[in-house]
């Protein structure tokens, strides 16, 4: 069968006419580049973003097809309710500290070996990535794992890549393993009424696959990935240096007589100034880390601010305060400190902070932690960063007491590159949620009742068993993703509807004909994984998957073939940091540049690009 695909050129049969080009297609692809624009240039958040195009479906309903009710169908979709259910499961599991055990306990032999820390990052997170949605996966580990490096006198940066890349590769071991394998279920069922060979997939249908992918791409990045990352942290980092705080961080005292003699926190910043904020008040031996607003300040006090240096200069003359030196004089910004831990805060994919501009003192009042310095897609920002607009993957150098970490490892806002000094778990709910999480997969598997059913069944179970509470079940949600399934949906049906999928099909058939199938295959997988650096991977298998059925049909080839070959290529995104979730979440902590996800991803991708379509021909034929 393979050799057959191999060797022969199939060329089509009957040749195909050319559909007529119309103005449903030319609205629809009209509606496809709108996407896609609003996509690349981010210039909406993509939840916003998806409820647009469910708007310009609607009402451009003459030439799209979409009605309202077919608008909306997106939010009451199986996918959509399945990954839903998913991310709640997920979170579960994530507040009884299984995953972060699990991590801690791969890598305690790891020791000085950076090839068994490789072995102990892919062999912690590929298998369960393919049970549990690898987002959170990657968000949970990522503190396991920097502590592993650290320990280790390794950079971060050799293993962060490594982690999302195994996460990825795990996806792809189950239907559960990701929102994109859930999502091309739901179109190749409905594409069964035009296919038969269409269906939806079950909870193992491509596990064999999956296995070879995951052991290929693991031997990869245990013996390969390392010489290609470059160490862009060094072993045992200082953050004080990585992030160029001496340069913006100074003391100043409060000399006698000064007005600020009795008034507060936030009195002192408006006398000071907006492009100062206050990290630290030190009074005789003790210190406030974060201090609120309200706290008096006395004479003697000093504040320690941080700012820009022009603005360090112009404290020389501010009124009530006298220089005493830079930073080490009268405080300690130690990452070891027992009143204020240093460690890095990466913005998460539902983060509210995701589109404002920092603002250190809202920052501080909030979440009652000291911005020291910010990394805004990969680049340190000097100087002054007020005002900065935070996105997805961003990082935040901040001090903050110990309680406050251990309360937003706990949250959804942000991801704390280290572990918090006393994490709090659900450690005795853990063998419930494992059980749960069987059952659900058992159910399914064995086909009793369906994916979402045995999914929502779990939601219930664990709140019942106090696994989660009740309010923590919208925390464990992406909301975005949720949105961004919901409309992107109808944009799939509009494209099917119209004849827009079939036309972009005949393209490819018209173009791609002459050459054996399976190249046209792996064509498709190589346009996939390069679609879903540009957009995301749920946009792009709703986009392609139509088109890949109805070219492999007009070549007489098999549809299961090119929807699978799609599937795997949207959830093995390695090429950059955008294409991905988990990719954007060690951006930061690695200190990475865009170019080292080229490096390292680009032979990945080839090679499992590859394997993945020779394992299709071999095990499913084409």
């Amino acid at each position: 069968m393979l050799g057959a695909a191999l060797t022969a050129t199939p060329l089509l049969q009957e040749p195909v006419a050319q559909p007529e080009l119309t103005t449903e297609m030319l609205v629809v692809f009209g509606v496809v580049g709108l996407a896609l624009v609003l996509f690349l240039t981010e210039r909406l958040p993509i939840d916003v973003t998806a409820i647009l195009l469910i708007v310009v479906l609607v009402v451009l309903e003459p030439w799209t097809g979409i009605d309202p009710g077919t608008g909306i169908s997106g939010f009451a979709n199986e996918a959509t309710i399945t990954v839903l259910a998913m991310l709640i499961l997920s979170g579960g599991v994530s507040r009884t500290g299984i995953v972060q055990e699990l991590g801690r306990r791969m890598a305690a032999f790891a020791g000085t070996s950076l090839r068994k820390q490789l072995f102990a990052t892919v062999a912690a997170t590929s298998p369960v990535s393919g049970f549990l949605n690898n987002t959170p996966v990657v968000a949970l580990l990522v503190p396991v794992v920097t502590d592993v490096a650290n320990r280790g006198n390794t950079s971060p940066s050799k293993l962060l890549i490594p982690l999302s890349y195994a996460s990825q590769v795990g996806g792809m071991l189950t239907l559960i393993g990701t929102s994109t394998n859930i999502l091309a279920s739901d179109i190749s069922a409905r594409l069964g009424a035009e296919y038969d060979e269409l269906h939806r997939f079950s909870m193992f249908e491509f596990t064999q696959l999956g296995i070879i992918v995951v052991v290929v791409g693991a031997l990869y990045l245990i013996f390969v990935s390392h010489y290609l990352i470059p160490e862009r942290v060094p072993p045992r980092a200082d953050y004080l240096e990585e992030y160029d705080v001496g340069s913006y961080v100074a003391d100043v005292a409060i000399v006698p007589g000064s007005p600020l003699v009795g008034a507060t926190v936030g009195d002192a910043s408006d006398t000071l100034g907006p492009d100062i904020d206050i990290v630290q008040v030190v009074r005789d031996r003790g210190r406030a880390v974060a201090p609120r607003q309200e706290l008096p300040l006395d004479e003697g006090d000093v504040l320690v601010v941080r700012t820009n240096r022009e603005a360090i200069t112009a404290l020389e003359n501010a009124p009530g305060v006298e220089p005493v030196g830079h930073l080490g004089s009268s405080a300690d910004l130690s990452a070891t400190d027992t009143e204020g831990v240093l460690t890095e805060l990466v913005v998460s994919l539902d983060s509210r902070l995701v589109g404002d501009r920092l603002d250190p003192e809202a920052f501080r009042e909030e979440f009652n932690a000291a911005v020291l310095g910010l990394r805004s897609h990969g680049e340190l920002v000097g100087g002054r960063i007020v005002g900065t607009r935070l996105d997805v993957g961003d990082t935040l150098l901040v001090q903050a007491p110990p309680e406050t970490l251990d309360r937003l490892a706990s949250g959804d806002d942000v991801i704390v590159a280290r572990e918090p000094p006393r994490p709090e778990y659900r450690a005795s709910k853990a063998p419930i949620a494992i059980a749960i999480m069987i059952g659900v997969v058992a159910v399914a598997a064995l086909e009793i009742y369906p994916i979402l059913i045995s999914a929502l069944a779990g939601v219930v179970a664990m709140v019942v068993t106090g696994v989660l509470e009740p309010k923590e079940l919208y925390d464990a949600v992406e909301w975005d993703i949720i949105f961004l399934l919901a409309g992107v949906i109808p944009l799939g049906i509009a494209l099917e509807q119209t004849g827009a999928a079939a036309y972009l099909a005949w393209l490819v058939v018209s173009t791609a004909g002459v050459l054996p199938t399976i190249v046209v295959l792996w064509l498709f997988y190589i346009v996939t994984g390069l679609i879903t650096e540009l957009i995301s991977n749920n946009a792009s298998v709703v986009l392609l998957i139509p088109v890949a059925a109805a070219a492999a049909a007009g070549i007489g080839s098999n549809p299961f073939a090119f929807v699978l070959a799609v599937t795997f290529a949207a959830s093995t995104a390695f090429l950059g940091p955008i294409g991905y979730q988990t990719n954007l979440f060690v951006y930061g902590p690695g200190g990475y540049r865009f170019t080292d996800y080229v490096r390292v991803g680009a032979p990945l991708q080839l090679i499992l690009s590859t394997v993945t379509v020779l394992g299709i021909a071999f095990f499913w034929g084409i």
